[in-house]
Formats: C-alpha cells, structure tokens, sequence
C-alpha cells in the first residue's frame, strides 16, 4: 500500500497502454506500480493488491507473468487485442481472473478492472453504469 491507497502492478511495454492501464488503476482509487519488464514486474508484486497485464508486451512473455502473479496469490487482470482470442484464453488458463478486450477498457476500464482485481469501487466520476452486468469470469 501507498499512502493508505492500495498498490496494483501495471506489466506494459506500451506508452500508449501503459498510461491508460495506470490511469484505470488510479480511477479505481489505487496506486499503479509500473513495470515494463517481466523482472520489475516480478519484484513488485510481494504486497499488492492486484496486477494488471498487457497481453501484447513486447519485451517479456506476459502469459508466464500471468503465471508467475497468479501462483504469488496475487489477482491478475489482463488486456489484450479482441481478436486474439488464443493468447486470450491462455492467460485465463495461467491464472488471469479476467480478461477484457481493449474496447471493454475503453468503456468500463475503471469498474471492471476493479471488479476483476477485487477492490472496492471508487466514486463514480462519470457517466452511469448502473444496470450493466458482466460475467464473473471469462473472456470479454
């Protein structure tokens, strides 16, 4: 934990993804810790709250950090392109609790990586999104 707010690990490579996936966490009233490599990512994860993975890393294997994060007892989430249903499954089959499509983030990042890592949600900032319903676990 951070200043009482809870830490999440965010794995990407991308500077693009990088900052959206640590602006979610933040929304979601956590802190992101960021790594870019499997060996960061690794050494950050003793005392989170949750890890957050870029399927498309380019750097490191992000299905073996999956692994690696889910065998800790830390819950991991994962985002991933939607067409690549394979690697998708694959992380779900390592120990991803979820795994969204970039397009889910874009429209429910902040409540549904909340929900997929098990922290409490934050208040709301924007648009409703009572009434929405999303699996338990699985593939969106």
């Amino acid at each position: 934990m951070t200043d009482g707010r809870p830490t999440v690990v965010v794995l990407a490579d991308d500077l693009i993804w990088a900052t959206r996936l640590a602006s979610i966490v933040e929304r979601i009233g956590a802190t992101p810790q960021m790594a870019g490599t499997a060996e960061h990512f690794l050494a950050s994860l003793a005392g989170s709250a949750g890890a957050l993975v870029d399927l498309s890393l380019r750097a490191a294997d992000p299905i073996a950090a999956i692994r690696a994060a889910s065998s800790a007892g830390v819950p991991v989430a994962a985002v991933g392109p939607h067409e690549d249903r394979t690697t998708r499954e694959a992380a779900l089959a390592a120990g991803a609790g979820r795994v969204f499509a970039y397009r889910k983030l874009h429209a429910d990042g902040p409540r549904v990586v909340g929900r997929a890592l098990g922290l409490p949600p934050a208040p709301a900032s924007g648009p409703a999104t009572a009434g929405r319903s999303t699996p338990a676990a699985g593939v969106r």
